[in-house]
């Protein structure tokens, strides 16, 4: 498996993966064109194979000191095999190449593992929204990672 940068040209294959993974609270095609275009956000795709099986995203616009996971997801194939947490790395490796101080995440309150995750890459919760999730009922639960600086020669996901 490796990690890339991704863009608009993953637009099909992201969704193949967002609507599995998030049925009827799935953001619209437009919602996640705008969001790979932004300037604000940065993507990352995970192939096997030559097929995208995992993806996740960061905003964090230019000089702010936050950040925000905005979504990760992946194919049920490549589940527990540590994907998720490289992938999720590489955002916070993100983060800190942009000299954020802090990112924020929204988790499900009945999704142990992510938060389970979260906890040990050193967030913590900070709050919980109510309802947050529509037709549902349940939870979100804010979470919150204090970043220490990246040296400067640091690489990454080119």
């Amino acid at each position: 498996m490796s990690l890339r940068p991704a863009s608009v040209d993953d637009l099909g294959a992201i969704m193949v993966l967002e609507r599995a993974a998030f049925g009827g609270d799935a953001w619209s095609d437009d919602v996640m064109r705008a969001e790979l275009a932004s300037p604000h956000t940065w993507y990352v795709a995970a192939e096997d194979e030559g097929r995208l099986v995992g993806y996740a995203g960061l905003r964090a616009p230019a000089g702010s000191r936050d950040a925000d996971v905005q979504t990760i997801a992946l194919d049920d194939s490549v589940r527990g095999r540590g994907l998720g947490r490289e992938i999720f790395r590489a955002l916070l490796d993100e983060a800190r190449r942009r000299g954020v101080s802090e990112v924020f995440l929204d988790v499900r309150a009945d999704n142990e593992p992510a938060q389970r995750l979260y906890t040990s890459e050193g967030f913590e919760a900070i709050g919980r929204r109510p309802n947050y999730y529509p037709g549902e009922g349940v939870d979100a639960i804010v979470m919150r990672l204090r970043v220490a600086a990246a040296p400067a020669a640091e690489g990454g996901v080119a």
